[in-house]
């Protein structure tokens, strides 16, 4: 059989056909062409959505995103529209110290209502972490068998916990 035959070359691992070896993302951020460009430009959006919500203090900080900045016109972005009366209501003040402190290229601000970003909302977390009367308990008798830090870290914990009976 012919050692050279086509199938052969079909057998080969797929890194024999490669050209070029991966990159490293840091490098490839770091190059010239389009994803430099798109980094930077999602670093300035974060640092406005940021900023904004900064400058909208309350509850409408909370419901709003900055989406867009093209041609000189920052696109907001919120859940309902009601939020976006609110936010319209202030986009002057919103506007006055982008372009003075921030952008002064900026022309405009755009309010757009996009309901999906209510999904994507950050639900404040609330603490439920409670200890048992029955644990405290446990902890406690073990905080006076055992010495050390881990002694009196026990401790401290078994203090919180029936502080927090009481209160």
């Amino acid at each position: 059989m012919n050692k050279n035959c086509y199938t052969h070359s079909l057998i080969k691992p797929f890194y024999y056909h490669m050209k070029n070896p991966p990159k490293d993302l840091s490098q490839l951020l770091h190059q010239q062409g389009e994803l430099p460009n798109i980094a930077e430009k999602a670093e300035l959006l974060l640092h406005l959505n940021h900023y904004v919500k900064q400058v909208l203090t309350g509850p409408v900080s909370q419901q709003l995103k900055v989406a867009n900045l093209r041609q000189g016109v920052l696109v907001i972005e919120t859940t309902t529209a009601a939020w976006a009366v609110r936010i319209n209501f202030q986009k002057a003040k919103i506007l006055q110290q982008l372009q003075a402190e921030t952008l002064p290229m900026l022309s405009a601000i755009e309010v757009k209502v996009n309901p999906s970003l209510f999904m994507y909302a950050i639900k404040p977390k609330t603490n439920n972490n409670k200890i048992s009367k029955t644990a405290a308990g446990h902890i406690e008798a073990l905080a006076e068998h055992t010495e050390g830090s881990l002694g009196i870290k026990l401790k401290r914990l078994a203090a919180l916990a029936s502080r927090s009976r009481q209160s």
